[in-house]
């Protein structure tokens, strides 16, 4: 069997800080099968890791991700993409968009550290995770709409809306017109912009903070946080927050934090 060539690499950058990077800096970290297949498996080794706490998502070179890498897809001679059959596309679009629902369900928080172009399914990832910060160079676009598909893909028209609002998102899936990091940070689709040298330094920053916190409470932040945008009423999501925070009172470290409060001291969470 022939090993494909490892395009997603994980490291730990410092206790409980892990890196995904996307690494195929040729083609602006485009996705193909086996790219899509690797972030499958990162994820998945992620998820069952309790030793990481933070994942922060980038892309190596001058992209975070372009979206499909297109390159051997040139229409024939009817103006049809060649090879694969609707079965086979249905596969490959579900492969992808359960992307976003394992970046979603993952316990860790993830922080997109957004580099350069960030367009279609790339958009996807960014607007998946739960924090983004732009280099100066970072470029969004949800541009299926000008490669004659619908705008509407891998849970964009979801995601894309309840970050920025229904007005804006309209505009930019409709369009399919490229947006500069400063015009992201202006309408809420990035936390904020640092310079390009600068940007896992920065990532770095949150990351230390969400560590800071018990891991039991980040985790259920990052769940509760989730759900409630799907939450009917005001009511139910008041009481899933009830719940969740009773059971977390009960927790040691909810203990141990008040301790090293009133001893003006660090807390030392133990996830117990």
């Amino acid at each position: 069997m022939i090993r494909m060539t490892q395009v997603v690499h994980r490291r730990e950058l410092e206790p409980g800080i892990h890196l995904l990077e996307l690494d195929r800096p040729d083609r602006l970290n485009a996705m193909t099968e086996n790219l899509v297949d690797q972030l499958h498996e990162q994820l998945g080794l992620l998820a069952a890791d309790d030793s990481c706490r933070v994942v922060i998502l980038t892309g190596r070179g001058r992209g975070f991700c372009a979206g499909l890498d297109l390159k051997g897809y040139a229409p024939g001679q009817d103006g049809r993409l060649p090879g694969s059959s609707p079965q086979d596309r249905m596969r490959l679009i579900k492969r992808i968009a359960s992307l976003v629902t394992e970046l979603r369900a993952l316990p860790q928080p993830v922080i997109a550290a957004i580099n350069g172009a960030a367009a279609g399914g790339g958009l996807a990832l960014a607007v998946a995770s739960d924090v983004r910060l732009a280099g100066a160079s970072a470029r969004f676009a949800d541009g299926f709409v000008r490669i004659g598909l619908s705008g509407c893909e891998i849970g964009v028209s979801w995601l894309l809306p309840r970050l920025i609002g229904a007005s804006r998102a309209f505009e930019l899936m409709l369009t399919g017109r490229l947006i500069d990091a400063a015009e992201a940070d202006r309408i809420g689709l990035v936390s904020r912009v640092v310079p390009d040298d600068s940007l896992i330094d920065a990532a770095l920053g949150v990351a230390r903070e969400i560590t800071g916190n018990s891991p039991f409470g980040v985790r259920l932040t990052k769940q509760v946080m989730w759900h409630q945008l799907e939450t009917g009423s005001l009511g139910a999501g008041i009481a899933m927050e009830a719940g969740t925070q009773a059971t977390a009172s009960l927790t040691a470290d909810a203990g141990e934090a008040m301790t090293a409060f009133l001893e003006g001291r660090q807390p030392r969470f133990t996830d117990s």
